[in-house]
């Protein structure tokens, strides 16, 4: 959708980012360990994220695995934020909010996306409202976006109504959250 925006319109708003510093590991739990370690088989930390994950390619949810778990963790919530979006807060691309801690990973494309099914897991909304991947389509001109998955371990599962907005899931998580990890993927389009 946004690749339809004049890269001249992206340039203007290059300037305007959400920032790292706004989203939930740094915002809401910035005093959690960040303990776990998550990763990706697609792509380093930091690194490029394959378009195959984005607007531009299939859309997909990309492979996540992690470790490093407290032992005493009962649930896993992935929160998926844009740093590098042109609004106040970063846009939310995906909440998971039961992800259960064995396997220790989510295979390509477990999470649902625009027409596909995905594995099943309680999801909240995303930024256009939709209990989905949102795959990230920056736009034309605007620059690099740091896409920000953070996982958090749960002493306990939360207990929330279905598709949860970000608001709900981070009051939620309060005084819950045993340890976190984060993996930033990094798209733009030219």
């Amino acid at each position: 959708m946004l690749e339809k925006v004049p890269g001249v319109v992206g340039e203007a708003l290059s300037g305007l980012k959400a920032g790292l510093d706004k989203t939930a590991t740094r915002a809401d739990f910035s005093d959690v360990p960040e303990s776990v370690t998550l990763s990706s088989s697609a792509f380093a930390d930091g690194a490029d994220m394959p378009a195959r994950f984005t607007a531009d390619g299939a859309g997909v949810s990309p492979p996540l695995a992690w470790r490093g778990l407290p032992d005493s963790t009962a649930a896993l919530v992935l929160l998926v934020e844009d740093a590098g979006s042109p609004t106040p807060r970063p846009l939310v691309h995906l909440i998971a909010w039961a992800i259960p801690p064995e396997p220790a990973e989510l295979p390509e494309g477990a999470l649902p996306s625009p027409g596909r099914a995905g594995a099943g897991l309680p999801l909240g909304r995303n930024s256009f409202l939709r209990p989905e991947w949102l795959p990230p389509d920056p736009p034309t001109g605007h620059g690099a976006h740091a896409y920000v998955f953070q996982l958090y371990a749960l002493r306990q599962p939360l207990s929330l109504a279905e598709a949860p907005g970000r608001g709900a899931l981070i009051e939620a998580m309060r005084g819950r959250v045993l340890a976190k990890g984060t993996l930033t993927g990094v798209y733009h389009r030219s």
